[in-house]
């Protein structure tokens, strides 16, 4: 017997730990101890509850876990759990005191393989959050009606022409202006950012959409990388990420302006805001004519009241108004006339002033000058005219000698005569024998018809 029950040493019943007392002492260190992590391992003894709970065990070469996924974290999977798979879990121990066994309650999980991906996106992705990249205040707002739209993708994939073919049905009167650039694979890092580059030189852009269809974590890996965020976020033009399907997300999505779920939503988002501007300007017509006609309708009233108003004046009160505008206007006329009678005696009173002092002898060299200016505009102008007939005489001789005969001749021509010396201007009339002469530019052959 040991010792210190020998010795009654066995402390009170308030000292004894019951089992779930213990259990809950376990539960309370492991989990508070033990924090959220990333577990890697090997799904076993995989089942499915009726109630959507998955419970399996977790296995590595020198060790089990026990593992429980509930049916709310399931639903987001896009992987199907089964026995064997390789997946990289994330979740937090857990005591289960009935049974008195700890297992991991996942919240998340991924296939190994596109895990490793997926952990280098969470590491860029907070990096890039805590640098302050997918901040909301430096987010640019989206043009209402953009004339010409930038898309970034592959000019022969499904994207474009998904894209362009919902702006074409909507009828939408803008251009779209097609970057051709790899996005996926070797050389898609290096397009895309060559292209976003280009791209913020063309202040003719108004719109930038950057994306392609869906694919694996893999294909749409360029739209994750370091160099094409940071690309993304230097560009000057706002910016509609359009990479994959509904569900992907890539870190594209988080840096630019806004996030579509695909090209085709891009290309929806832009034309329901143009419709939404059509509506809001058609509303704004109709509201500026409501107002047009509100405020004729004031106008009309006032007119009203005015008249009314009028129509109480007395005439006895008008025709004294208009007695006091007569004599008013009476003594304003008078003292005109008294102004302008003083104002024409003074300009007589300065002619006479001004004529005296005119000299016969200055008004007859004045009007020699002016003869002489005359008579030197005349002649100068007596040389224009010669010298443009001469060069038109010029013109007209140079274009005689051009087509003078002997011009002719030289281009190539021939002029032919018969033994009379007459000019052969026709085949009719020439025989077998007949002499004929040539005149070339440069002297005469005489030739016989064979």
């Amino acid at each position: 017997m040991p010792k210190f029950i020998e010795e009654n040493l066995i402390p009170p019943d308030s000292q004894i730990l019951t089992v779930s007392q213990f259990t809950a002492q376990i539960k309370e260190v492991l989990e508070s101890q033990l924090s959220d992590c990333w577990i890697r391992g090997e799904i076993s003894n995989f089942r499915r509850q009726s109630s959507g709970h998955c419970y399996f065990s977790l296995k590595d070469s020198n060790g089990v876990l026990a593992a429980v996924i509930f049916r709310r974290d399931t639903l987001g999977l896009n992987v199907e759990l089964r026995d064997g798979l390789e997946i990289i879990a994330y979740g937090r121990v857990n005591v289960y005191k009935p049974r008195g066994i700890y297992q991991f309650i996942i919240r998340h999980l991924i296939e190994d393989g596109a895990g490793r991906l997926q952990i280098e996106f969470e590491r860029l992705k907070n990096l890039l959050y805590k640098e302050g990249l997918f901040d909301l205040e430096r987010k640019q707002p989206l043009p209402l009606t953009p004339r010409t739209i930038g898309f970034i993708t592959s000019p022969t994939g499904a994207a474009i022409h998904d894209f362009i073919s919902i702006m074409q049905r909507q009828k939408w009167g803008g251009r779209i202006v097609v970057f051709p650039a790899k996005v996926q694979g070797k050389g898609a890092v290096k397009d895309i950012i060559s292209m976003l580059d280009a791209v913020s030189k063309m202040p003719e852009i108004e719109l930038l959409v950057v994306g392609r269809g869906g694919g694996s974590l893999e294909n749409l890996w360029p739209f994750n990388e370091e160099e094409v965020i940071r690309a993304m976020a230097d560009c000057n033009i706002p910016i509609i990420s359009a990479v994959g399907h509904e569900i992907d997300y890539t870190l594209s999505d988080f840096v630019a302006d806004h996030r579509a779920e695909t090209p085709s939503a891009a290309a929806e988002l832009i034309i329901s805001r143009f419709q939404d501007y059509k509506v809001r300007l058609s509303q704004a017509v109709d509201s500026l004519d409501n107002i047009s006609i509100n405020r004729i309708d004031r106008l009309n009233a006032y007119l009203e009241l005015q008249k009314s108003r009028l129509e109480g004046v007395s005439p006895k009160q008008l025709i004294e108004q208009f007695y006091l505008r007569l004599d008013d206007i009476l003594n304003r006329q008078q003292a005109f006339i008294k102004a302008y009678i003083i104002d024409g005696k003074n300009r007589i009173d300065k002619l006479i002033t001004r004529l005296y002092a005119i000299s016969p002898e200055n008004r007859l060299q004045l009007a020699k000058l002016q003869y002489n200016s005359v008579q030197q505009r005349y002649y100068r102008n007596v040389h224009i005219i010669m010298d443009k007939l001469c060069e038109k005489l010029n013109q007209l001789s140079k274009r005689m000698i051009d087509f003078s005969p002997e011009q002719t001749l030289k281009r190539g021509f021939v002029l032919v005569r018969n033994a009379k010396g007459e000019i052969v201007s026709s085949k009719d009339g020439i025989t077998k024998g007949n002499k004929l002469k040539t005149h070339f530019h440069d002297g005469d052959v005489d030739v016989t018809v064979d």
